[in-house]
């Protein structure tokens, strides 16, 4: 195997094919590599931990085809430090140069042999806009659990509804949906659990792009964006499980409105947060006919509060949120003005843009004294 390719290109392949590694311990030793290979379409780089596989392949002139494994951190680490320019690369039976000006580079490789054959999904390919679909990742992946003990709520539900997508996403204190009107992904009534990780790392890609191909199998769904130089794919397993029911908590009505400058309440609730950092304290909002109080109150740091101008519809009450979970929303949200509505000590709250109904984020209130 042998190539030249210009270092910056060659980071953001290896940097983008990290992203799949499996960095968590535990399984198979070659999966803290990275899979290269070279051929007649260029080359390839592959990173995976078997639940999320990452693949990268730029179109690039090959001398000598042929495939490696190299440890991920340190030729990631290797190619960012090299000076700008061409990077030779090749492969000496165990051992892989890297050459660049007068800097050199000699690393072991893995056993090729040991890195596994990953299966793709085998559905038909639908192609959808990816500016949509990356923004919808950003909105609802931050609502998905991070805890593994849980693995359905590690997920995002990606259903069809009637011409479009929806998704939702939630870790049982707040719960963040999107539609997608006109993305026809899925099949009528079909709906899948797809992994939070793999969105989140998908969304990265997206950001870029014009338009990204879905192909869903029955246990794998791949996305995959390209252009004329280079494309990317991720895939990854699906969840399997039942999401739970959320359609019940989403009210047809609501007994108090919170209409409030988004960009005003996200700054105040992220100075407040300041004293809630490690104390997990509580936000609370006293809600007034023309403003909010935003209070902080923590035992063994101090207190805090603020003023933000507001218009409130409903009875005068005090209700507590989670600072982060707030800001999260808050900060999904998007648009000048947000409001929250069914705003009570022990119902969920509901925040939303006005004049935007694709996006809502449901929010657990804190119990106060």
């Amino acid at each position: 195997m042998k190539l030249r390719i210009e270092r910056d290109a060659l980071v953001d392949q290896l940097t983008l094919a990290s992203r799949g590694v499996n960095v968590r311990g535990g399984g198979l030793f070659v999966l803290t590599g990275l899979h290269l290979r070279a051929d007649g379409e260029g080359l390839t780089v592959t990173g995976t931990d078997l639940d999320l596989t990452v693949r990268t392949q730029l179109r690039t002139p090959v001398e000598t085809e042929g495939e490696t494994v190299v440890p991920a951190r340190l030729l990631t680490d290797i190619a960012r430090a090299l000076p700008p320019g061409e990077v030779d690369i090749q492969v000496d039976d165990d051992e892989v140069q890297i050459t660049s000006a007068r800097a050199q580079f000699s690393v072991r490789t893995l056993p090729t042999a040991d890195f596994p054959t990953l299966p793709q999904p085998t559905g038909d390919d639908v192609t959808v806009p990816a500016g949509d679909l990356a923004q919808a990742f950003r909105q609802v992946v931050r609502a998905a659990s991070s805890d593994d003990a849980r693995p359905i709520l590690t997920g995002v539900l990606m259903a069809a509804r009637g011409d479009g997508l929806r998704l939702v996403a939630t870790d049982s204190y707040r719960l963040a949906l999107r539609d997608l009107p006109e993305a026809q992904v899925l099949g009528p009534g079909q709906q899948v659990l797809v992994p939070s990780r793999a969105l989140e790392e998908l969304g990265r890609i997206l950001d870029a792009s014009k338009d990204v191909t879905m192909r869903l199998g029955e246990r794998e769904v791949a996305f995959e964006v390209s252009d004329d130089a280079q494309s990317a794919q991720v895939t990854c397993r699906l969840i399997a499980g039942d999401f739970p029911s959320y359609e019940p908590l989403i009210p047809d009505s609501h007994e108090n409105r919170l209409e409030v400058d988004r960009a005003a309440l996200l700054d105040g609730a992220r100075r407040l947060r300041l004293l809630a950092r490690d104390t997990n304290a509580p936000l609370r909002m006293e809600l007034r006919p023309d403003s909010i109080e935003l209070t902080v109150i923590s035992q063994d740091v101090g207190s805090a509060s603020e003023e933000v101008d507001a218009t409130y519809d409903g009875e005068q009450t005090t209700v507590a949120f989670n600072p982060d979970y707030l800001i999260e929303g808050l900060d999904a949200a998007g648009g000048d003005t947000v409001e929250l509505v069914r705003l009570d000590a022990l119902k969920p709250a509901v925040l939303r843009t006005p004049g935007q109904g694709e996006f809502l984020y449901l929010l657990m209130p804190v119990r106060v004294s």
